[in-house]
């Protein structure tokens, strides 16, 4: 079985594991009372955490764009392989849509983003106390789409390595002894 290249390998877990910790610091951020300086900084780490997501999804999709991924196993039920298609899609538009809604929520709050506290980004919307809670809200259930959606992901996966045992994880793993890496 064919595996991902090498840069779709580190993209794909880099953007996994950044997701899993700025979803978990959005967790913990907003269950701490008032307005601390610890508060501060970790809304200042999920928000470079999130631009970061946003660049890097951008730099995968731009890299899926130009490389073909492996196929699926023949054993792999079409109607797998179409949902995999979807399910993958929707997890490209949630890894752009979540990064933006928080974008746009932190500005229509009167909040700019600093990258890294360095590189201002560009204010695209004032301030606006009457989109504030609206894009809030979406931030909040893109999110909440999104971990299901990843949560979808682990299990389909868990499926093929304990049910299936169809090799098909070995084309993501970085440290894979499969055969057969894409361009």
């Amino acid at each position: 079985m064919q595996r991902y290249s090498l840069p779709a390998i580190v993209l794909h877990w880099l953007i996994a594991l950044l997701i899993i910790g700025t979803f978990t610091l959005g967790l913990v951020m907003t269950d701490i009372p008032g307005l601390t300086p610890t508060k501060l900084r970790y809304f200042s780490w999920h928000k470079w955490a999130g631009v970061t997501v946003l660049l890097l999804a951008a730099l995968r999709l731009l890299w899926r764009l130009r490389s073909t991924p492996p196929a699926y196993p023949a054993t792999m039920p079409a109607w797998q392989g179409r949902a995999a298609h979807g399910l993958h899609g929707l997890l490209y538009v949630l890894m752009f849509a979540v990064p933006l809604s928080g974008y746009f929520y932190s500005l229509a709050a009167g909040v700019p983003v600093v990258y890294f506290g360095l590189f201002p980004l560009p204010v695209l919307i004032e301030a606006n106390p009457a989109l504030k809670p609206v894009l809030g809200a979406l931030h909040y259930w893109l999110n909440m789409g999104l971990a299901a959606l990843v949560a979808v992901h682990v299990l389909a996966a868990m499926k093929h390595v304990l049910i299936d045992r169809d090799g098909i994880m070995g084309r993501m793993l970085p440290f894979s002894t499969k055969q057969g890496v894409t361009k």
